[in-house]
């Protein structure tokens, strides 16, 4: 992001004329980096965020509501000692360096006093510091005295700016003219951005793009002390990528405040639909491992049991030749009338023959018993390993924050997730279906297993009812009001079917029947159903 002196000069502008004579209202400290000012401008009111975090640092509006902690802060309360209630005086930026510095007038029944908040935009240095008569109250970043720093921050000592940079100050015309009385060689925006004070590699390479002859100093200055803006955001594969004052690409803004704004919050936005990715993610594989470790014990299971058959049999043969066979042997071949052949059979010389035989049948029929019971339980395995497919399948599709939404829902009420400690009175159906319209019929695709069963619910028997044949996919339902679906129609929804599912290529099969030959089995997963009547559509 540009937050160099150039970005920072017109963004102090705007806030100084959008807020000054403003009123400070609340002060919150959301995250650690992070203080939101809330302030009456006398028109309306707005939120202004003071981020110091590496990443996203900046001075800008909000209008997202975020949870605060149930303590606040150190640097919150000394704030809202501080500067509740307190006049914003004006907004300026520090020299031509990147600070911020917003002025207040604080006034209580006893007491008058100016004070300044210092917002420090400097990447992983960034800090806001409160001071009064230049004199530091508090600081969000603190140093201490027994660290060997150069600049001290803490409270009681004098605020000092950051030691300059060895750069050319851009406000010196005389020192930019001799600083271009040849012209450098190699690239041009390099020189600029590593001998210029105050600006960030883009802003240099817009500088030297903006160039059309003549004086190359006068250029530079006119260029970054100009109040002339055109925000824009700009982004790749609907990905916030940066935003600019001036720049001639992107989607454009009236302000460079409602740039930033419209910035970070497509930047939040797109952080929180990661880390519900992850999360969820994390969720599925650690229920996929759980099922596949219970697959591979009842799979052990079974493979001791393989042989109960052969149990059976060796009791069978031992009861048809009790007489043949005295005590105390410790085994006999005996034929195995089934297949022709002989068969040796080890017996524990302390049971008599007959008692051999017992034992033979009992192993038998333990084995057996444990066959039977694991069939069920391998099923049940099978089943909640298919299903947790279909998560994977959804969350690979989940195209936004609403998709993720209703994943978490699904996998909070399948005890795969924890619910949230916070309850809401939020219906089930709160989330909406995906909604497509073509050639006068509604199309509605499930976000996620339960919603596509609740589509079911929701459709009538001689509504269109459509999935991915032998893929995980979306439950897509055509309302046809008792009309004849056409054939694009029907292409348009096997379309939709396809892409919301984990099928790859072209000309995917997609199966579609009546909804009145859809049916779920009592106990089912999520989203399973058994269909019939059905014919099939390949996708384009």
């Amino acid at each position: 992001m540009p937050q160099d002196a150039f970005t920072l000069r017109l963004n102090a502008a705007e806030l100084n004329a959008a807020l000054s004579g403003g009123r400070i209202n609340k002060v919150n400290q959301p995250e650690k980096d992070e203080v939101s000012l809330l302030i009456y401008t006398g028109k309306n009111t707005v939120k202004l965020i003071l981020n110091a975090n590496a990443s996203d640092c900046g001075v800008y509006f909000c209008d997202d509501e975020k949870d605060n902690p149930l303590v606040a802060p150190n640097f919150c309360m000394l704030l809202r000692k501080h500067l509740q209630g307190a006049e914003i005086t004006g907004v300026s930026l520090v020299g031509f360096e990147r600070i911020l510095a917003l002025r207040f007038r604080c006034v209580s029944d006893f007491t008058q006093a100016e004070r300044t908040l210092y917002a420090e935009i400097m990447g992983k240095y960034s800090n806001l510091v409160l001071t009064e008569n230049g004199m530091i109250l508090g600081a969000l970043k603190t140093t201490s005295v027994d660290e060997n720093c150069k600049r001290i921050i803490f409270s009681g000592a004098k605020y000092t700016l950051p030691a300059p940079q060895d750069k050319v100050n851009p406000q010196d015309v005389d020192a930019l003219k001799a600083l271009f009385q040849t012209k450098p060689e190699g690239d041009t925006a390099r020189f600029l951005f590593e001998r210029v004070a105050g600006l960030a590699p883009c802003t240099a390479e817009q500088i030297v793009k903006s160039y059309r002859g003549g004086g190359f100093a006068e250029h530079v200055y006119n260029y970054i002390f100009s109040d002339e803006i055109s925000p824009r955001v700009v982004a790749c594969e609907e990905k916030p990528v940066d935003f600019f004052a001036r720049a001639e690409e992107g989607k454009a803004f009236a302000t460079l405040s409602g740039a930033q704004s419209y910035f970070y919050a497509q930047r939040r936005a797109l952080k929180a639909r990661e880390a519900s990715k992850r999360k969820i993610d994390a969720a599925i594989n650690a229920a996929d491992k759980k099922a596949q470790k219970r697959l591979l014990q009842i799979f052990e299971k079974q493979r001791e049991c393989e042989n109960c058959e052969e149990n059976r049999i060796k009791g069978e043969l031992l009861t048809a030749n009790l007489y043949r066979l005295e005590r105390g042997a410790k085994g006999c071949e005996l034929d195995n009338y089934y297949d022709g052949t002989r068969m040796k059979i080890a017996l524990d010389a302390r049971l008599s023959p007959s008692d051999n035989a017992q034992k033979y049948y009992a192993k038998y029929r333990k084995q057996k018993r444990t066959l039977d019971a694991l069939a069920p339980q391998e099923a049940e395995a099978r089943s909640e390993a298919e299903y947790l497919q279909s998560l994977r399948a959804a969350l690979a599709c989940a195209a936004d924050g609403e998709d993720l939404r209703s994943l978490e829902e699904e996998l909070t009420e399948a005890g795969l997730l924890k619910t949230p400690s916070v309850k809401t009175k939020k219906k089930k159906d709160e989330i909406s279906f995906r909604t497509f319209e073509a050639g006068g019929f509604r199309i509605y695709a499930g976000r996620n297993n339960l919603q596509n069963d609740r589509l079911i619910k929701r459709g009538k028997t001689d509504d269109m009812w459509l999935h991915a044949q032998k893929y995980h996919s979306s439950h897509v339902l055509i309302v046809t009001e008792g009309r004849r679906v056409p054939d694009e129609v029907l292409l348009f929804a096997a379309n939709i079917c396809a892409k919301y599912s984990d099928a790859k290529g072209d000309r995917i099969p997609v199966d579609y029947c009546a909804l009145k030959y859809v049916k779920k089995p009592p106990k089912s997963k999520p989203g399973f159903v058994i269909y019939t009547d059905f014919k099939t559509v390949l996708t384009e």
